[in-house]
């Protein structure tokens, strides 16, 4: 994987650095996994908006992800590695045995003609699924499920992972990549290896229209409104806006909003770092 910064022909070009999507090997995905993907643009169902700047951005489709990896002791050969416009991983297309097509979100070193299975009784290997209980001590994983049978919901994004620490009784200690440790349940499915396109964060948009492509409309800052509108609005001037606070007056910054009577927090060895 690398990144290519652009010769500066044109003002928007001047700071642009794209992904060379080096991994990729097609551009046309796989029609039957394909579904419609309708744009809210940040209105509910009355038609109110309730979320500002969403709007506009580039037509898409959604692709169906095999989270659960359920298919167990059928192995299945990559047959592409494609770029998905939901999502900053790139994602492999799967040919089982049986002739089904899956979905998986590709980890790194995930090449075409390689074949992974998921299991119990599976080799700890790149793109394999296991249970934590069965996976080595120390071992890089990801795509980790909460629950048992969930389906994937932790270090799901481009260049993130997870490291299995120890194992006790029926838990896991596992860190994750916010730098939280916690402990999963020993039956809940991970994948080995890192999460693919880890250049995703030296990317360089270069221009504000790139963000409209994306359907991020521009935001207003809270400083630059008035009063009645945000609590960090109005003043003489150049004046800053007080303490940093959400719209509702919510203090950012560090203040901690998780509630102290969370079920979870029994769970959680160590709070991710500040």
């Amino acid at each position: 994987m690398s990144v290519r910064k652009l010769k500066p022909i044109t003002p928007g070009q001047r700071f642009r650095v794209v992904n060379g999507f080096d991994a990729i090997t097609t551009d046309k995905p796989e029609k039957s996994l394909l579904v419609p993907n309708k744009r809210s643009g940040g209105r509910n169902s009355r038609g109110k908006m309730t979320m500002r700047y969403i709007g506009g951005g580039h037509k898409k489709r959604y692709r169906i992800i095999d989270f659960k990896r359920e298919k167990q002791g059928v192995p299945a050969t990559v047959a592409t590695i494609e770029y998905d416009p939901n999502r900053t991983a790139f994602i492999a297309l799967l040919n089982y045995q049986d002739g089904e097509k899956r979905y998986v979100i590709a980890q790194n070193g995930l090449e075409v003609g390689q074949n992974i299975v998921s299991g119990s009784n599976v080799a700890p290997e790149i793109g394999n699924a296991m249970p934590l209980g069965d996976i080595p001590l120390g071992t890089i994983i990801s795509c980790i499920e909460l629950r048992p049978g969930q389906g994937a919901v932790m270090a799901r994004s481009a260049g993130s992972f997870a490291q299995l620490m120890a194992r006790d009784g029926k838990f896991a200690t596992v860190k994750l990549p916010s730098g939280e440790v916690r402990l999963i349940l020993v039956n809940c499915l991970a994948t080995i290896g890192a999460i693919s396109n880890s250049d995703h964060q030296l990317v360089v948009g270069g221009k504000a229209g790139r963000g409209r492509w994306l359907g991020r409309r521009p935001r207003t800052r809270p400083v630059a409104m008035n009063p009645v509108d945000h609590p960090m609005g109005g003043g003489e001037g150049r004046s800053s806006g007080g303490h940093p606070r959400s719209r509702k007056g919510l203090p950012a910054k560090g203040y901690r909003t998780r509630s102290k009577t969370k079920a979870s927090n029994k769970y959680i060895v160590e709070r991710r770092k500040k």
